[in-house]
């Protein structure tokens, strides 16, 4: 069963094992490894994003597991949708993206953006509910949005 926490329900350090692990950070952009200090501030920027208007960020947990975070929050263009999950759980991609969609929708969201970094494959469960995709360049990477009309 899946559940989506409030930072605050979960231990910082606990994202540690998850954000730093190769096979998630290949898909990130590239930033140190975390640490005890850094994750506390990492938390704590997601926390100040998700008090703030129309966004939402949550721990993502599988049986009282923490397998990732999510979130929708403010970005250069608009509203990003954020999903990052420990590989063990990519399965759970769609499951999550639905619950942002929702979520976005109650919020009275129109449209929402999701980045994916070039490492990533072109993802066609987003494509099919996308008005467009195309490149963007970003914090020195390059990725493959997906623009998504909310409620559609």
């Amino acid at each position: 069963m899946i559940n989506y926490l409030p930072l605050d329900a979960i231990t910082p350090n606990d994202f540690i094992p998850i954000l730093n692990k190769p096979s998630t950070r290949q898909h990130l952009i590239e930033h140190a490894p975390f640490d005890a200090q850094s994750i506390k501030a990492w938390v704590r920027e997601k926390r100040h994003i998700d008090a703030q208007d129309g966004c939402l960020v949550r721990a993502v947990s599988v049986n009282n597991c923490l397998v990732g975070w999510c979130g929708i929050q403010r970005a250069e263009m608009g509203v990003e949708l954020a999903i990052v999950l420990d590989n063990t759980h990519w399965g759970l991609g769609r499951h999550v993206f639905k619950f942002l969609l929702s979520r976005a929708e109650q919020l009275g969201h129109q449209v929402i953006y999701l980045h994916l970094l070039h490492t990533r494959r072109d993802s066609r469960f987003l494509t099919q509910r996308a008005r467009r995709v195309f490149k963007t360049h970003m914090l020195g990477e390059c990725f493959t949005t997906y623009e998504i009309k909310v409620g559609d």
